[in-house]
């Protein structure tokens, strides 16, 4: 009894280490079909001159190219570049078709730019379209500050007055109509300034007219020293006849 209690015992533990020894040649199988060769890590079938060939469920098949020579990879995430496309089949990695895209989201859309240009809308600009500005530790076109058109030019003037001098400043101003997104972003100048022909010189009853008055008394004065002076030097002449 003892004896038959152990045969049935060994070949329990027989059959376990085959089941065991079965389970892990399927588990091998599935992860390559081509020995420890590294270039077929995560491959279901693989090929020592062209690499992978079918990947893993969760991996990514890529196309590598050196010179004249391709193989293929399985990879968990796609290299610059190129895009994840999940299928039925296999994963595939497709190359970003937008230019200057260092990695894209899908074909036509890009989520990052080559060192130098702006990512804007999905695509890469080298300066931002009108309306936005550019942030330079994302490398991204954010939107701008708003502003309204210029108004007219204002009336020619100058300490307040809008005559008594020759030359005067004009003003125009606009107005900021949406604030930028960020307050990094610097808002255009929102009024500016030129030099202006006054259209009256003179200030009537002003000013100037104070002067030229001035100007009337000294002269009559100067008139009547110089008339005063005549008249003694004819008196003199006189008396020294």
């Amino acid at each position: 009894m003892q004896f038959r209690l152990f045969s049935f015992a060994l070949l329990v533990l027989n059959c376990m280490d085959y089941s065991h020894c079965q389970a892990s040649r399927w588990r091998r199988s599935k992860r390559a079909s081509y020995g420890p060769n590294p270039i077929c890590k995560g491959c279901l079938s693989c090929s020592k001159d062209n690499g992978c060939i079918r990947c893993q469920h969760k991996l990514f098949f890529f196309l590598r190219r050196e010179g004249m020579r391709q193989y293929g990879e399985c990879l968990h995430s796609c290299p610059s570049g190129y895009y994840g496309l999940r299928a039925p089949d296999m994963n595939r990695c497709s190359r970003c078709r937008i230019e200057n895209c260092d990695s894209c989201f899908s074909r036509d859309f890009c989520t990052k730019c080559k060192a130098g240009f702006y990512l804007h809308r999905g695509r890469c600009f080298g300066e931002c379209p009108d309306g936005f500005a550019s942030l330079e530790e994302m490398m991204e076109c954010v939107e701008g500050c708003e502003v309204s058109p210029w108004s007219e030019w204002g009336t020619c003037s100058r300490n307040n007055k809008t005559c008594g001098f020759k030359w005067g400043l004009e003003t125009r101003t606009r107005q900021i109509v949406k604030k930028p997104a960020k307050d990094t972003i610097p808002c255009p100048t929102i009024a500016e300034s030129r030099r202006c022909k006054m259209a009256v010189r003179h200030c009537p009853g002003g000013r100037r007219t104070a002067k030229t008055k001035d100007k009337r008394k000294k002269k009559k004065n100067l008139m009547e020293r110089a008339q005063k002076q005549h008249s003694i030097f004819l008196a003199t002449d006189r008396a020294s006849q």
